[in-house]
């Protein structure tokens, strides 16, 4: 049986747009499940696909956020902000929940909910079907595939929990109502035997699942789980070498773990748990990667008028109805006009949406000729203007960020043809100056990716888009293997060389990467990926982690990146201040004269005096704009802190102190409590 999900909402696994709250009831407290679905449901493979069809909304989600999605129905760019609150992508008034003192508390209620709920509707499922399995009421290869899918879906459930979290109780099967029960397996395992147990599950999922060509990437698939193995043993593995001795990997001294009476006699050797990680990395990223059919860039970098898409297959991977002939996408999310499920995105990332890429993030791509912008002989042409910026540069700046005379319609019929984004008319203003918050480019540096030109999808301020969603990629096997190869070996092997260049050639980048590792002066280099802990890593690795924001952004795996390098430690002591393009040397000329920019609370960009690129968190400087002077970060953020009632929940007699759930390091036990450290 082949399906067609309609309404599968799609989400990136990895990565932050804004802090999520739970709304879910807690697993402890819903009515048993078979009251739900009854056993007897689970009796022909028609049945199975379609119980799982409803969660391909609810788990297919980011771990950091629930908005990473092209939203059908909502006023955001969706996915296309999907790396919000990163060092490359900001929006609207900024997150002082992440990024400003004492605004993220200790919750009084339960923080686990949401996530737990999941993992008992797949062990609920998985039992009932590998029991019908086992008795041979269910059979075939579509039923082995739905089995594979909730294995796939656990693994999703736990990963987006240890990622937030870290050491967690790992269940497998549906707990009994009883109190007693439910307190004995409330024990946190340590993060790297839930590492172990997610590729566990993943295996199987591997070992079930059909191949992408079965669904044409509309279900999840084979290649799917072998990419997600490899992505999640490389955080793990990452974030054990980055966090060791943190107090956040088990065996650091003050290990809250330790204390535990059910983790006595353990011992752990994380060297070698490392080293375990990164080869299960390796190994399924080049399963995906050998395989991988990169989609071409024919280096087009804009249509002519009267074009609407098959310009250049690179930028309509990110801008098509339908991805079920593209390759390298491995699992897709597809809307439908006809059924009245579209998305916004389209209009927003062609008119603005309070948002924009960061001054840090275009300088990290390379010129065409492999040399970072500084180098001697690199041929940059400045910064002040979009155009200049873009020319010569990595086609993946030319193509998925605006540059000012990019068109924007390509409607031989539309008044607008041949409109450019910058235009020097009253659109211009629209764009940095205006007082319509909703679609100010708060940093000038608009994204492009996930643009349409076909025009029936946003005319007269209409939401209509229904370009695909694309969810997996192959190009990210790539990366994976580069990146642990790298760091188990100390070095790239042939497999690992082959595939930067396969990237770079489709990028438009001389593919001599020993060049740009030679060139690359790391002090010049503002991208956080330089940095782990306040130790900045070599040049080899940091030239990986380059390629892989250059290639990944705006697919939500950002966040997760700075927290599994431990990125974000330069700002305990210092503030970051983010910023945007250069405005004050040249752009502001282009804009009509009294443009508000004096700190005040009603100025509309941030004063020259302060530097000539903008400063979106820095438009008012009043004290009552907590982030005018830059972001700050607390060790303790790198885990989320566990609610009080789940922590009580977790003691046979509600008492904190006798708890089974510790409290995350640097989180205090008391609700409403702030980051200690």
């Amino acid at each position: 049986m082949k399906m067609k999900i309609k309404n599968m909402c799609v989400y990136t696994f990895i990565g932050l747009a804004t802090l999520a709250s739970t709304s879910c009831n807690d697993a402890l407290d819903l009515e048993p499940i078979s009251q739900i679905t009854p056993g007897s449901y689970y009796s022909n493979a028609d049945q199975l696909a379609s119980y799982l069809n409803q969660y391909y909304d609810s788990y297919l989600n980011a771990p950091y956020s629930g908005t990473m999605t092209h939203w059908w129905g909502g006023w955001n760019e969706g996915k296309a902000a999907s790396d919000n609150n990163t060092d490359i992508y900001v929006s609207g008034g900024g997150n002082t929940q992440l990024f400003a003192n004492n605004h993220w508390e200790v919750a009084s209620g339960k923080t686990l909910q949401d996530y737990y709920t999941g993992v008992r509707v797949y062990n609920f499922f998985i039992n009932e079907a590998e029991a019908g399995i086992a008795s041979g009421k269910l059979s075939g290869a579509d039923v082995n595939n739905y089995l594979g899918e909730a294995y796939f879906f656990r693994a999703i459930c736990y990963f987006r929990m240890m990622a937030h979290f870290g050491d967690l109780p790992i269940l497998k099967e549906v707990l009994e109502d009883n109190n007693e029960v439910l307190v004995a397996n409330s024990e946190r395992a340590p993060r790297n035997e839930v590492a172990r147990f997610i590729l566990e599950d993943l295996d199987k999922a591997i070992s079930l699942l059909q191949p992408r060509s079965v669904y044409n990437g509309q279900r999840l698939n084979k290649e799917a789980a072998l990419l997600f193995k490899s992505r999640v043993a490389l955080f793990e593995a990452t974030f054990e070498t980055y966090h060791k001795v943190s107090v956040r990997v088990p065996g650091d001294s003050n290990w809250p773990g330790a204390k535990m009476a059910y983790n006595s006699g353990k011992s752990f050797n994380i060297d070698g748990e490392v080293q375990f990680f990164l080869r299960e990395a390796m190994s399924a990223a080049k399963q995906v990667g050998d395989a991988a059919n990169l989609t071409a860039n024919n280096h087009v970098i804009q249509p002519q008028i009267g074009t609407t898409t098959g310009w250049n297959a690179y930028f309509n991977m990110f801008s098509q109805p339908s991805l079920a002939k593209v390759g390298e996408v491995l699992v897709w999310k597809e809307y439908s006009g006809t059924l009245g499920y579209t998305h916004d995105v389209p209009y927003r990332v062609k008119i603005g949406c309070r948002s924009g890429f960061t001054r840090t993030f275009v300088e990290s791509f390379l010129m065409q000729n492999g040399l970072p912008i500084y180098a001697n002989g690199s041929g940059y042409h400045g910064d002040t203007t979009l155009d200049l910026v873009k020319q010569d540069r990595d086609e993946r700046l030319q193509l998925f960020v605006w540059g000012a005379n990019n068109v924007v319609d390509t409607d031989p019929e539309a008044p607008e043809k041949g409109k450019v984004f910058m235009a020097d008319d009253e659109t211009n203003c629209d764009r940095i100056t205006s007082d319509n918050q909703e679609i100010r480019n708060i940093t000038g540096y608009q994204i492009r990716k996930y643009y349409t030109y076909d025009f029936a999808q946003t005319p007269n301020d209409q939401r209509w888009g229904t370009d695909a969603c694309p969810v997996f990629r192959t190009a990210e096997a790539l990366l994976n293997y580069m990146e642990a190869c790298y760091e188990l070996n100390g070095s790239l092997d042939n497999t690992a060389q082959g595939y930067w260049r396969q990237l770079r050639q489709r990028a438009g980048v001389s593919t001599d990467f020993e060049a740009t590792i030679n060139a690359t002066d790391l002090s010049k280099e503002g991208d956080f990926g330089v940095y782990s802990g306040t130790t900045q890593v070599d040049k080899t690795l940091y030239n990986i982690r380059r390629e892989r924001v250059n290639e990944l952004f705006a697919e939500g795996l950002r966040f997760a990146d700075l927290v599994r390098w431990r990125s974000f430690d330069n700002m305990l002591t210092t503030k970051w201040i983010p910023e945007g393009a250069n405005f004050w040397d040249e752009m502001y000329k282009h804009y009509p004269e009294g443009i508000k920019a004096d700190g005040s609370a009603d100025a509309v960009v941030s004063q020259k005096s302060l530097s000539k690129y903008l400063r979106p968190f820095s438009i008012s400087m009043l004290e009552t704009n907590e982030l005018r002077d830059g972001y700050n970060w607390h060790e303790a953020y790198y885990l989320y802190p566990i609610g009080i009632s789940d922590i009580r929940t977790a003691s046979a007699d509600r008492d904190i102190a006798t708890s089974n759930l510790y409290q995350n390091p640097y989180w205090p036990t008391t609700a409403g409590g702030r980051a200690e450290k």
